[in-house]
């Protein structure tokens, strides 16, 4: 009986770690286990400010005025194109979204880089393996038109999520320079040109 009144009591003092020593533990852990290895270099462990504060909510959708901020320092980092054309080749555009290489180790830096934009949408009907964790792309045409301010907010959201939605899960294919200004006008043309297989 003492022994087990003695366990309750050291159970009772005993406090679990904070948030903040639990995570810079398991920062220091993935640098730890990480190594630079050609183009993926360990500067991929070092969080911007968004994903820092993203990080920081645990999973959870961010409150309404931390969302607004972010999505507000995220608009400002878009880079529109200087010519003003949004709009791309849509099978390029579609060679992108079914390609999933680049900015991994083993990938060739001068290689093609792609979006791969199925593991997360179904952008077809001819596409039985897609992915879900993104909202359906099919139709985009017919759901969104075709208007200058459609065409600068796929253009925007393709080349920075977050302005658009805090703490998206989609990645930033612009602002981390995944893909090229030529790129994202082409998943833009994919996304709203009528010939393109997202709109039929």
């Amino acid at each position: 009986m003492l022994a087990v009144t003695l366990m309750v009591a050291m159970v009772g003092c005993a406090t679990a770690p904070s948030k903040e020593e639990t995570a810079a533990k398991a920062s220091a852990m993935l640098k730890a286990s990480f190594k630079a290895n050609g183009q993926a270099g360990l500067d991929r462990l070092d969080q911007d400010e968004t994903q820092r504060v993203c990080s920081a909510q645990d999973g959870k959708a961010p409150s309404k005025e931390v969302a607004e901020k972010i999505e507000k320092l995220n608009l400002a980092m878009i880079k529109y194109p200087a010519d003003n054309k949004l709009l791309g080749d849509w099978k390029n555009g579609e060679k992108i979204a079914q390609e999933g290489r680049g900015k991994q180790f083993s990938d060739d830096p001068n290689g093609p880089v792609g979006a791969n934009c199925y593991a997360c949408h179904q952008l077809s009907k001819t596409e039985l393996s897609f992915g879900t964790i993104g909202p359906s792309l099919y139709q985009y045409l017919k759901l969104r038109g075709n208007t200058a301010e459609v065409q600068r907010y796929t253009y925007g959201k393709i080349y920075n999520s977050e302005a658009f939605a805090a703490c998206s899960n989609m990645p930033r294919f612009g602002h981390n320079g995944i893909l090229s200004e030529q790129q994202i006008k082409d998943v833009a043309a994919l996304l709203l040109d009528p010939a393109s297989p997202v709109n039929q």
